[in-house]
């Protein structure tokens, strides 16, 4: 039962879908790309779930983050809604050793685009051009920069956290993101603990019996 329940904290399930003899893809992808009631709540659920370890404050000016970037573009205008000068909050992200804060803006942005991708019928231009970008262009320049994804391959995908893990495997990969703060989930370090504990156990009864 315990391994069971670690399977679905790990697997962090999205929904119960009735039993069908035979998987219907295209119900599961529905209920996968469903757009969130609150995005930056289920950004901020993720980063629980994916063991981000960051203070309080720091968690909290994330969320709001996500929240703002429905209607700011610039790290200027982040900071004076955050009622920060942006040298404070750059300060505050690398004291954390996370991304930095335009990084951060950039992604809620491109989580917005994926979101509408996936769940209308809209061009890329028409996407891009009710999110503020300039035009399609921009927005998938942006996109490859920050994920290695372009749209067409984002619009092709079920849901938004495929988006977001992408980006903070390649924000850990170019050092941007510290280990410590990625490997902080309490599930897992209890149970490498315990299985640690339980190897260190059965060496100590090989070492006694020789």
């Amino acid at each position: 039962m315990i391994r069971l329940l670690r399977m679905i904290e790990q697997s962090r399930p999205q929904a119960v879908l009735p039993f069908h003899e035979t998987p219907r893809p295209h119900e599961i992808a529905s209920v996968i790309r469903r757009p969130p009631v609150n995005l930056a709540s289920s950004v901020a659920e993720y980063l629980d779930w994916r063991g981000f370890a960051v203070d309080p404050v720091t968690r909290s000016i994330l969320r709001r983050t996500v929240e703002l970037s429905a209607r700011v573009r610039t790290i200027s205008g982040l900071a004076r809604n955050l009622y920060l000068s942006r040298r404070a909050l750059g300060r505050r992200f690398l004291k954390s050793r996370i991304p930095v804060p335009s990084h951060w803006l950039q992604i809620s942005r491109i989580l917005r685009a994926t979101i509408k991708l996936q769940n209308s019928d809209g061009t890329l231009f028409n996407v891009a051009c009710s999110l503020g970008y300039p035009d399609g262009f921009s927005l998938s320049n942006q996109m490859q920069r920050l994920c290695g994804l372009r749209p067409l391959e984002v619009r092709d995908l079920a849901g938004w956290e495929w988006v977001f893990e992408t980006w903070i495997q390649r924000e850990a990969e170019m050092g941007s993101i510290a280990p410590a703060v990625l490997n902080s989930r309490p599930s897992i370090t209890v149970e490498r603990r315990s299985r640690e504990g339980t190897e260190d156990r059965a060496d100590r009864t090989r070492a006694a019996t020789v």
